[in-house]
């Protein structure tokens, strides 16, 4: 069986982002660049299938600049068999948006036959949560977003959900996409010969024109603003006083 893993190239979790001056976006020059963290957790997750003999193949997929090669080079570190890069703009300033994101993933799959897709249930970056569930439909396949466990069970995916009262699980006929959330597992820690394996690994580029995508973005930032500082707190000397600053100035009650 063939898994498909898509990974996104976001600004590092540990990075304070900064909005540009004219307020057009977010500034990424010279910031410090990482695989999505819930991507990361959608290829541990792939990988541990495959060492539990469930899995024959991983293909991780990313769509974006040349640097995303790094982020595929990453994925392949920690398991993934080989890497497919979709090159979309050569312009740092190109937004490829979730609804193009998820047409070349088709694409993709159409091409590489895949049973399941595992990815991230959203970047840290723009928190869309578009793409996994743009791409089930588009494929017309069954879907599991939120995953907190994945089991495969002969020629259907068992996942367990996060839901908000609690935990569902539902099974799903193969081929399926699942989404990965925090609690689905934690990633190994790549090891340098891994590492050192990975560059070795195939990796092959695509355009989007190879695949007949249009990735031309539907959607325009009007601004990007940084939210306001918080103020500081205050004592207050009774409930009194709590009371009379939480209806007159709050203006909570």
């Amino acid at each position: 069986m063939k898994v498909l893993v898509p990974v996104k190239r976001v600004i590092d979790a540990n990075v304070k982002v900064m909005v540009k001056s004219d307020g057009s976006g977010v500034d990424i020059a010279n910031v410090k660049m990482s695989m999505n963290p819930f991507d990361e957790i959608a290829v541990e997750e792939a990988t541990r299938l495959k060492e539990a003999g469930k899995v024959t193949e991983v293909v991780a997929v990313s769509c974006g600049l040349t640097q995303c090669q790094e982020t595929l080079r990453t994925a392949m570190a920690i398991g993934a068999d080989r890497g497919v890069l979709v090159e979309t703009a050569t312009d740092s300033n190109f937004e490829l948006q979730p609804l193009a994101v998820a047409k070349l993933l088709k694409a993709v799959a159409d091409k590489e036959q895949p049973q399941l897709i595992i990815l991230g249930k959203q970047a840290i970056d723009d928190d869309c949560n578009q793409t996994g569930q743009m791409l089930a439909a588009l494929l017309g396949w069954p879907q599991a977003t939120f995953a907190s466990k994945v089991s495969i069970e002969g020629d259907k995916a068992v996942v367990t959900r996060e839901v908000d009262g609690g935990l569902e699980t539902v099974s799903l006929a193969l081929p399926a996409v699942v989404t990965t959330d925090l609690r689905l597992n934690e990633p190994r820690y790549v090891t340098l010969p891994n590492i050192m394996k990975a560059k070795k690994k195939q990796l092959d580029t695509l355009k989007p024109a190879d695949l007949g995508v249009d990735v031309t973005p539907r959607l325009k930032t009007l601004k990007v603003s940084e939210p306001p500082k918080r103020s500081a707190g205050i004592k207050v000397p009774d409930v009194a006083a709590l009371v009379d600053k939480l209806k007159n100035e709050a203006k909570v009650i």
